[in-house]
């Protein structure tokens, strides 16, 4: 699992004590964005005392895109067949990952939905929910494609998905990243499924996500499918 990091110190050891409770066998990924509160310290000391725990140091806060595809790297070159992405603030639960690990065995790339049935969200106010499930449903319009969740950061992907969507033409590095993902499996003609999750809001440290941020990548959202658009109408040409 790629766990990305940002000033999560108060996060790291517990989610990933809760992960290795869960599902024993899986490795984790921690990558660090040069956090200034020692998250990348802390990983490092839980890293020297378990061998399922790595570090990836950057040298500043690039994206969450940005860390995602370097972790994406480093895990393929390091030889894993599955590689998946969790948040370190709890909101994706850990025990709910083998919901996950049973749909892989008949998907190419499988996301931990919130807006499937089933799926629900903890402790947020009406406005972000509104916020989330218009901004989903914006997309689906936008993008023409059948998929409830696609900003949604709870996902594992098999090897041969991330080799053959081509990482190394996404340009996308901040939240319109898990959205450009989702549309590139679609495309590359691969199954998607999303499972139910029960997203739990962050309980300590500091959102990373607020109603600016969402906007803000709704708009990029918004440029980036127009050109998908405009370049899928001239190939028809």
């Amino acid at each position: 699992m790629v766990v990305p990091t940002y000033d999560e110190v108060e996060n790291i050891a517990w989610i990933i004590d809760r992960l290795h409770a869960a599902q024993p066998g899986v490795e984790v990924l921690v990558v660090d964005d040069a956090s200034p509160d020692g998250t990348g310290r802390v990983a490092d000391a839980l890293a020297a005392d378990d061998p399922r725990v790595h570090v990836l140091h950057r040298s500043g806060k690039g994206g969450l895109g940005a860390a995602y595809l370097a972790g994406f790297a480093w895990a393929l070159a390091e030889g894993y067949d599955v590689v998946g992405e969790m948040d370190a603030d709890g909101s994706h639960q850990p025990e709910q990952l083998s919901r996950l690990l049973t749909a892989l065995e008949h998907a190419d790339l499988v996301i931990g939905s919130r807006w499937v049935p089933g799926g629900s969200v903890v402790n947020w106010p009406w406005q972000r929910e509104v916020l989330s499930r218009g901004g989903n449903l914006y997309v689906r319009l936008l993008l023409g494609i059948d998929v409830r969740d696609a900003t949604a950061g709870y996902r594992l992907f098999r090897r041969t998905t991330l080799e053959k969507i081509d990482l190394d033409e996404v340009r996308s590095t901040g939240y319109v990243f898990q959205t450009d993902l989702v549309a590139r499996t679609l495309r590359a003609g691969l199954t998607v499924t999303e499972v139910p999750i029960e997203f739990v809001e962050r309980i300590r440290g500091d959102s990373k996500m607020s109603g600016q941020v969402a906007l803000e990548s709704l708009r990029r959202i918004t440029q980036w499918g127009l050109r998908e658009r405009l370049a899928h109408l001239r190939g028809r040409r």
